[in-house]
């Protein structure tokens, strides 16, 4: 198919002149590519991970051990995507220190802070996962991923809430490709600013 660029361009989501580097929670939904089971079932309202989606939430857990200043909340690895909470504790996040980044201002550099933390935590998830199923290089993960700023302690908690949830609404999960029903509760359901 050749490139048209009516329909194959790509629009950011993220808020123009937002610095993702500074303090706050972000709420963080990652989907596989294609949105192919990777990771376990639901069963009776319960998530159970097979090998792969150990690797994924092994790989999580470990995000703060390779970024200072970040820590995590709520999570859950779903058959086909996860959820996560990310929260950057301190605008004083180490420099960047990568090609191409270092010819960036600071200020630029800052900003990548929270794409740079997704996309470290997709690029080691994967090669684990490729790793095990012999299929180096195979795209794991959609190449976007969506976020939101949480603004406040109570969108925080209803995050946290259907960040808990999400197995009990697998059945109507629009991420679920063989869902049974629509969810009424799945537009907007974290609640406005």
């Amino acid at each position: 198919m050749a490139y048209n660029p009516e329909k194959h361009h790509r629009r950011s989501i993220r808020l123009k002149e937002y610095d993702y580097s500074q303090p706050g929670a972000y709420f963080i939904t990652i989907v596989t590519q294609d949105r192919m089971c990777l990771f376990g079932e639901v069963v009776d309202g319960k998530m159970r991970l097979n090998a792969f989606g150990e690797i994924v939430a092994q790989t999580w857990y470990d995000l703060p051990n390779h970024t200072p200043n970040v820590a995590l909340d709520a999570c859950i690895v779903m058959p086909n995507h996860m959820h996560g909470i990310i929260v950057i504790t301190d605008a004083h996040v180490g420099a960047i220190h990568e090609l191409p980044l270092h010819e960036l201002p600071l200020h630029a550099r800052r900003r990548m802070l929270l794409p740079k933390i997704i996309g470290r935590f997709k690029m080691v998830s994967a090669k684990g996962i490729n790793k095990i199923r012999n299929t180096p290089g195979v795209p794991v993960w959609q190449r976007n991923y969506y976020e939101h700023i949480i603004r406040n302690v109570d969108a925080l908690n209803r995050i946290r809430q259907y960040i808990t949830d999400n197995p009990m609404r697998w059945a109507s999960d629009r991420e679920n490709l063989y869902r049974t029903d629509r969810n009424p509760d799945e537009e907007m359901w974290f609640g406005s600013t």
